[in-house]
């Protein structure tokens, strides 16, 4: 049974990659044909998002058996086996297929009653049977409980002793038997929801299924509310489902990580070191402003990081620079994608605060040059009062010949960029249909440089699909998690607390970027943007705050969360492509500088708001 289910898994994952590359095709042909042609089709257009679902939703088990659903690693990195296969055991029993069950039994109506009323698209030339999509929604929950079960399965093989199981079944159990009294009488629902996610987030449980396993408990034994409040939960989803901005991240995803196997990080580290090289500094310069390019061209964090790190950290340190510069401008630089448009982050903002993912692009242009300025600027101070930090490297090649081989490396993933982001900017196309051309286009860079091969588009898509189901998987335990936590009073709360304790929009704005900040310590920027971000909005707004400068503010924030130590995931990824060539005592210091000029980008964009419409509105 293991083998079977592990087989239909990686079928149906392999399917979900094909169709993400097929998905990028379309688009890109739908949009051609509209804009060259003026002949669109909305059968075709609802066929793309219909992909795009069987994608994410295919993907979910896949991303499972992968082990690609994310966690909060600061504990759990540390345990033994056995300590990881309980909580593997534990994540799969009572979070994971409890709330899938759940969502089956809705999932199962919802289908039932499409079915029934022949449901069909609501668009004149739309497609029909629209119950088959839902259906898709009922099976690929189906499939995550299945593979669930293998992973309790390998889990359990994988214990020496049972003693502990055993112990930690009596635990939960008990915790359990307690919880169905009234608790109100020992804690504030609110406040006990709130601790028992951070207490299972920080002993390292899979976070999508801690916010989905926590809202179900929740609502069961809640007086107050009760499993209905999560009977809509599958009919929201399938709004997900619908939404055409969501349908650019696997797509930009795609495109970086076809990028990233493209050399194109390579062969544009060597040339810019080579032109900045006779400068002090000249090679931590040169990893900023590749950082920067990455930023616009893929906008994978850790691909971006991982790759200087192998390339440039081992040149830099041959060249007697500083371990704290060189690992500092190395980590800095590569999270420049969480602000540089096309930016993940700025597309899930988008989707959250209800606002055009082409006005925060826009937007986030000018704090990202600021940040890029601030960078350089920094690195050559520090390089001219510290001479041996970051000695300039005599190169005995013509500088014209160096300037000119740049200029040809550079010229092709600009003007990839400038098509993306000027299409999105100009109005031409949106965000979902410039990320297809640029999938294209990546294409188009991996064949010029001789790197197009079928292994490359098995890895780009398979990863894709990863990362992809992970985030929407995160997506709809935060959207159970925001139902039961806002019919519990949480966001009214959070509303009082603010206009009646606070009551000022600055003292607001301050706390609420403390706030992210500091949880940026702990969890990911996808699950503070999932759960803490929809919280803050409508206070926002009662405050009378502008949505899009207060966006930009969040996803500054939000990118210094990949860098604060003891747990920045920039710090991980540094660490583990440098090996033993820098200390993590060192990675620290080197960081620090740059997340004192992250705060100081976030705090001009405070004071000079203005800044982010130098590309207009």
């Amino acid at each position: 049974m293991t083998k079977q289910i592990n087989t239909l898994t990686k079928k149906t994952g392999s399917l979900s990659a094909i169709l993400a590359l097929l998905l990028a095709l379309l688009i890109g042909y739908d949009a051609m044909m509209r804009y060259l042609f003026s002949a669109g089709s909305i059968a075709l257009q609802e066929v793309e998002w219909h992909l795009f679902d069987v994608i994410f939703l295919f993907g979910l088990s896949y991303a499972l058996k992968h082990d690609k659903h994310v966690r909060v690693d600061i504990f759990f990195s540390s345990y033994g086996k056995e300590s990881k296969a309980l909580v593997q055991i534990f994540s799969m029993l009572f979070l994971l297929i409890p709330f899938a069950l759940y969502f089956l039994n809705g999932a199962y109506d919802m289908t039932l009653q499409s079915y029934v009323q022949n449901e069909i698209s609501s668009d004149p030339g739309g497609l029909k049977s629209r119950w088959l999509i839902k259906g898709v929604l009922f099976l690929a929950f189906v499939l995550l409980i299945l593979q669930a079960l293998i992973e309790v399965i390998k889990a359990y093989k994988s214990l020496n002793s049972k003693r502990n199981l055993l112990l930690g079944f009596a635990i939960i159990i008990s915790f359990l038997a307690f919880s169905s009294l009234n608790l109100a009488f020992w804690i504030d629902p609110l406040w006990l929801m709130f601790l028992l996610t951070l207490a299972l987030l920080m002993t390292g449980f899979h976070v999508a299924f801690v916010f989905a396993g926590v809202a179900l408990f929740f609502a069961s034994i809640s007086d107050e509310l009760g499993l209905e409040v999560l009977d809509m939960l599958p009919y929201r989803v399938y709004g997900i489902m619908g939404n055409i901005t969501l349908m650019s991240v696997p797509l930009f995803v795609l495109m970086g990580l076809i990028l990233e196997k493209s050399k194109m990080a390579e062969n544009l580290l060597l040339s810019m070191g080579k032109l900045f090289g006779g400068v002090r500094g000249g090679l931590a310069i040169s990893v900023v402003v590749v950082g920067a390019i990455l930023a616009a061209s893929t906008g994978i964090v850790g691909a971006s990081v991982v790759m200087m790190s192998l390339i440039a950290l081992p040149l830099m340190l041959k060249h007697n620079y500083s371990p704290q510069l060189a690992t500092g401008a190395i980590a800095a630089s590569g999270t420049l994608g969480q602000i540089i448009p096309p930016s993940i982050v700025l597309i899930v903002l988008g989707d959250q605060m209800h606002l055009s993912v082409g006005d925060l692009f826009k937007a986030s242009v000018v704090p990202g040059l600021i940040l890029i300025a601030l960078y350089i600027l920094y690195i050559l101070i520090y390089a001219y009062l510290n001479k041996e930090v970051a000695p300039a490297i005599v190169n005995d090649e013509p500088y014209g010949k160096v300037v000119f081989e740049a200029f040809k490396v550079i010229t092709p993933p600009l003007v990839l960029i400038g098509v993306v982001l000027g299409s999105i900017f100009a109005g031409i196309a949106s965000p979902t249909e410039s990320a297809a051309i640029g999938v294209l286009g990546a294409l188009l860079l991996a064949f010029l440089n001789g790197q197009f091969s079928f292994a490359l588009l098995k890895y780009a898509s398979t990863e894709t699909v990863k990362l992809t189901s992970m985030i929407f998987m995160i997506l709809i335990g935060a959207t159970a998690f925001s139902l039961v936590f806002n019919e519990l009073g949480g966001d009214v709360m959070a509303m009082q607390f603010f206009q009646e304790e606070v009551g000022s929009k600055w003292v607001f704005i301050l706390l609420a970027m403390a706030l992210i900040f500091f949880l940026g310590f702990f969890i990911d920027f996808i699950e503070i943007a999932f759960v803490v971000v929809p919280i803050l909005v409508p206070i926002s707004h009662a405050f009378g705050i502008d949505p899009i400068w207060f966006a930009v503010l969040i996803a500054l924030n939000l990118q210094a969360s990949f860098l604060t130590p003891p747990f920045g995931f920039a710090l991980f990824y540094l660490k583990g492509a440098a090996g033993d060539l820098v200390t993590t005592r060192q990675i620290y210091k080197g960081v620090l500088p740059f997340i004192g000029l992250q705060l100081l980008a976030l705090l001009i964009i405070v004071l000079f708001p203005d800044l982010i419409y130098l590309f207009g509105k």
